[in-house]
């Protein structure tokens, strides 16, 4: 990480044009960091009848959780379509998935013991999703943790056991009834933790839950759908070991081949021993896997280059897209500083951010990648880190699951897991997984000034009962919900404004998505312009159909003419 100078400065934003909606492209005085990057992004500009946060960027606040208030989603510029019926709802895993294909929808849960496995959902009714299946009849299905993933060339969903070595194919030609094509069992001692797809869908590669010195990655081939074969496990003897990955899609790096480079998330933690699982350094390594893609014999696994960094904690997916032209890599981090020794107090002792947050990592040459941008929160703004503590309560009666930090910072996270370009080849904005801070939707355009515009915090499920829930356990006030991975990117009813109709959806990294003809024609009337629409599944609700305002889109018709849906 380059090291910049302490700048007393302040950013003075442009004064708001009156009687428009602006989104965070207008900004009050804006800090600088230690680190000479934003301390956090503008605050989004919300509508008038949006139920808007009261604290810090992010937080929900004390007397938000408990008088009842945070029972309201909080919304800003994202309203809710429809959701999956809450009748016999039991909870999800808003991190098992969610995959994406069609009109469909797919996310697991951990607790294999309910039986749910990975839930179907037909989303073609966007306002009354409904659930069309649910995939028990492999070990895999019934406790996927973070593998599920599909891929739209191959028409291919897989899941890989977490508690075991079972490996599972599925055709989803029919998105509503996936059919099982074929299965193995081949894993490390430690079994499966998360994974993703080749472009080309012929190749999966599968992280094991042990992701330190001496790990493995598994790698199958899924060509034969109705056979996958386990091809020659890689084991990393130093720096490289992947929590997550994805892998270069065709066009990213000119004359590049696909699939030949590997974006691993190295997992690090603050304090970690040399044999722990979070051993790092955290950050990036970027890595040659054209054996494996071509099929080499002996396939070896080659480092390109990497790029830690410190302050943050348990790296994950860094996710490839291209701004302006402009190959960049956006970063992940699901702990911050608050998962590290000590937990959130010691985070703060040290000048740590407390949570994670993305950063825009320049990649155009993958031998020196570079940090551009920190998209940061206020709420992971280090100067921040002790008065938010301080005012942070625990959900009684103690700490709940699904938080991916030590007992000592509490059952709140506010860090980021996952992002989703609106379209990979020509982003403009990014969709991105909070966890507790909800889904945070941020303007990209100009990689080194991003923006926050619109965000999705759902109401808090309190004490109901929701055994197959990632943040629930007996007894335990939930004042908070969680989303923590993939959105989706939909483009509904377009209309005949200018644009490329090109993309690449990576909705959950996984695939091509489909381009949108001549362009969105945004902020019309009905039957004048498309719907943007977002899909997430979140931990308390399920699965969840927003849709951006169309007051909001008609004054910022710039950034979504070249939206696609994403796959």
């Amino acid at each position: 990480m380059n090291k910049r100078e302490i700048v007393k400065l302040f950013v003075i934003a442009t004064a708001a044009v009156p009687g428009l909606l602006l989104g965070a492209s207008i900004a009050s005085a804006q800090a600088i960091s230690s680190d000479g990057f934003l301390a956090s992004v503008p605050k989004a500009t919300c509508g008038p009848r949006d139920h808007t946060e009261s604290g810090l960027q992010g937080e929900t606040t004390e007397q938000e959780r408990f008088s009842g208030d945070s029972e309201t989603a909080y919304n800003c510029n994202l309203e809710l379509v429809g959701q999956e019926s809450q009748a016999d709802f039991q909870g999800a895993y808003s991190q098992d998935g969610p995959a994406y294909f069609g009109d469909c929808a797919y996310y697991g849960t951990d607790r294999a013991a309910t039986f749910q496995g990975i839930k179907v959902i037909d989303a073609s009714d966007p306002q009354h999703p409904v659930v069309t299946a649910n995939l028990t009849d492999t070990p895999a299905a019934l406790n996927p943790h973070e593998t599920v993933a599909t891929n739209a060339k191959t028409r291919l969903l897989v899941a890989a056991q977490t508690d075991g070595p079972n490996f599972a194919v599925y055709d989803i030609s029919d998105c509503r009834h996936p059919v099982l094509k074929g299965s193995t069992n081949a894993s490390s001692s430690s079994f499966h933790h998360m994974g993703a797809f080749a472009p080309d869908g012929k190749t999966y590669y599968a992280t094991q839950n042990f992701r330190g010195v001496g790990g493995f990655l598994y790698i199958f081939d899924v060509s034969d759908p109705a056979n996958p074969q386990a091809l020659h496990p890689w084991q990393y003897l130093g720096d490289g070991r992947p929590h997550s990955l994805f892998l270069n899609w065709n066009g990213f790096l000119p004359g590049v081949p696909e699939g030949t480079l590997l974006f691993a998330g190295q997992p690090g933690q603050f304090g970690a021993a040399p044999t722990n699982s979070s051993f790092g350094p955290d950050g990036l390594v970027i890595e040659d896997v054209s054996d494996y893609q071509f099929r080499r014999p002996n396939p070896q696994i080659r480092i390109i280059s990497k790029l830690f960094w410190a302050g943050q904690g348990q790296a994950e997916a860094m996710i490839p897209v291209r701004i302006n032209g402009h190959p960049y890599l956006i970063s992940t981090d699901e702990a911050g500083g608050a998962g590290g020794a000590g937990g959130w107090p010691a985070a703060c002792a040290r000048g740590a951010s407390a949570f994670g947050y993305p950063q825009i990592i320049d990649v155009a040459d993958v031998t020196n990648p570079k940090i551009i941008a920190k998209l940061r929160l206020e709420v992971s703004d280090p100067a921040n880190c002790a008065a938010l503590l301080a005012t942070t309560p625990p959900d009684i009666p103690g700490t709940a699951p699904g938080t991916n930090l030590p007992a000592i910072s509490g059952t709140t996270n506010y860090s980021q897991e996952t992002c989703v370009a609106d379209n990979p080849e020509d982003t403009k904005m990014l969709a991105c997984g909070f966890q507790n801070a909800g889904l945070r939707v941020f303007d990209v355009s100009d990689p080194t000034h991003p923006k926050e515009i619109a965000y999705w915090k759902p109401g808090a499920v309190r004490t109901r009962v929701m055994p197959a829930s990632g943040s629930w356990a007996p007894g335990v006030d939930r004042t908070v919900d969680k989303i923590a991975h993939w959105a989706r990117w939909v483009v509904v009813g377009k209309g005949k404004g200018k644009g490329n109709g090109k993309g690449k959806g990576k909705g959950n990294g996984k695939g091509k998505g489909n381009g949108n003809g001549n362009g969105n024609g945004v902020g019309g009337g009905p039957g004048n312009s498309a719907d943007i629409q977002l899909w997430t599944v979140s931990d308390g609700h399920g699965f969840q159909v927003l849709q951006f305002t169309k007051s909001f889109t008609a004054q910022h018709k710039d950034l979504f003419e070249n939206t696609v849906t994403s796959e």
